[in-house]
C-alpha cells in the first residue's frame, strides 16, 4: 500500500451508504484518487466547505491552471508557450522523418524515388500531421475533481503511512524473539 498520492479527489457516487468522514451521517457520495489508493466518503454540504475541500476548476489545463494562476501568469503568456513548444515539436518530428528518409535513400541505390518523396513533402499542403495529433482532444472526465485542505489531506497521509507501518509491524512480529519463559533466580 503506497502513501504517496496526489491531492487530487474524484467525486463517485456509490449505492451503499457508509458514515461521512466529518460527521458520521450516511452518505453515497465518496472522494476517491484516480487510482482508488485512497478515498473517503463524505457529504455533499463538506464538499462545499472550503476548510475541507475545494473544487478543481473545469478547465483544459486541469491541475496545471491552478499553479499558472498563482504564478500570475496571463492566459496570452501561457497560449505563447504552448505556440512555442508545438512548434518544438513539430520540428522534432520533421527532423525525424528527415533521417528516416536517409535511412531509405540509402537502402534504395537510385534516389530518384526519394527525391520525389522530399518535394512532396516539401510542398505546404501535402504535410499531415502524425495520427496521434489528428485525434480529437481528450475527453474531459465526467467526474467533478477535489481537492482536500492540506490539513485534511495531512490526516489522510498519515492514516496511510499508520496502516502501512501496523501491516509491517504485523509481518515482523513472528520472527522476533520471545519473551523468556523461565523466572530469574
Amino acid at each position: 500500500m503506497a502513501a504517496n498520492f496526489t491531492n487530487l479527489y474524484y467525486k463517485r457516487a456509490v449505492g451503499t451508504a457508509r458514515p461521512c468522514y466529518i460527521c458520521n451521517k450516511p452518505t453515497t457520495t465518496v472522494l476517491a484518487t484516480i487510482n482508488t489508493v485512497d478515498f473517503l466518503y463524505t457529504c455533499d454540504t463538506h464538499l462545499s466547505d472550503p476548510g475541507f475541500a475545494s473544487q478543481v476548476g473545469s478547465t483544459n489545463d486541469g491541475v496545471g491552471a491552478g499553479g499558472a494562476k498563482k504564478m500570475g501568469l496571463s492566459p496570452e503568456e501561457i497560449a505563447k508557450v504552448k505556440a512555442e513548444w508545438e512548434e518544438r515539436q513539430k520540428k522534432k518530428t520533421e527532423k525525424a522523418k528527415e533521417k528516416e528518409k536517409d535511412k531509405d535513400k540509402g537502402k534504395e541505390g537510385d534516389g530518384k524515388d526519394a527525391k520525389d518523396d522530399e518535394k512532396k513533402a516539401s510542398l505546404p499542403g501535402s504535410f499531415s500531421p502524425p495520427s496521434a495529433t489528428a485525434s480529437p482532444a481528450p475527453a474531459k472526465p465526467t467526474h467533478q475533481r477535489y481537492t482536500l485542505h492540506r490539513d485534511i489531506f495531512a490526516l489522510r497521509l498519515a492514516e496511510h503511512r499508520r496502516r502501512r507501518q501496523a501491516a509491517q509491524a504485523k509481518e515482523l512480529a513472528p520472527r522476533l524473539p520471545g519473551a523468556p519463559v523461565t523466572p530469574l533466580p
